[in-house]
């Protein structure tokens, strides 16, 4: 029998990912704090070098329009966004979510950001193995890419930490940092559900 992937919609089907000192909860767009937190992340001039977004967020209101878009993704079990948080204050680190889910093929993209002060402490690590055990598990795929700027060292280094090979690089495959109108070459990583566990 095939495997079958339960769309990831409130309530949600299975626990939020948690362990290595991080809990990953949803995001709430009925929370002003996290509409500030993301919208901070979003501003972040780190995460505006290597990540054009689709809409610019702005603003407060863009913030949680685009909060509100993520969770009708995950109604419709195309994608989930977690907030990545400490697992004993419960303070916001940053972002990691699994994105356009395909569930025929059973595969999915995941992304991810840290705050500033979240920085050098292996956060970004510690979230993507979490969320990757999660995903090819719980969620039922086989195959979870990532993708970077071809220049983003650090998130090659995370991606390989995490079991995630190095499969090739797609040409103009990104926009520019703010700039649609140039594309850069991206850095495809992936990791299977077949592949052996990584010890961090």
């Amino acid at each position: 029998m095939a495997h079958r992937i339960v769309a990831p919609s409130r309530p949600h089907p299975h626990p939020d990912p948690h362990g290595q000192g991080l809990r990953l909860c949803r995001w709430d767009a009925d929370s002003d704090a996290d509409v500030a937190d993301w919208l901070r992340g979003l501003a972040d001039p780190e995460f505006r070098r290597w990540n054009t977004p689709f809409h610019p967020v702005t603003d407060l209101d863009a913030a949680r329009a685009s909060l509100r878009a993520k969770a009708e993704h995950a109604a419709e079990g195309t994608g989930v966004s977690f907030r990545i948080t400490d697992a004993v204050t419960g303070t916001t680190l940053g972002h990691i979510g699994v994105n356009d889910i395909n569930q025929a093929m059973r595969v999915a993209r995941v992304g991810y950001w840290t705050l500033p002060e979240a920085r050098g402490h292996r956060v970004a690590t510690r979230a993507l193995a979490l969320t990757a055990h999660w995903a090819l598990t719980d969620l039922g795929l086989h195959r979870l890419e990532l993708g970077h700027a071809l220049a983003h060292d650090a998130s090659c280094r995370i991606a390989e930490r995490c079991g995630f090979p190095y499969e090739g690089t797609l040409r103009g495959a990104m926009w520019e940092a703010e700039n649609r109108d140039a594309f850069r070459d991206v850095h495809l990583h992936a990791r299977l559900a077949t592949d052996p566990p990584v010890n961090l």
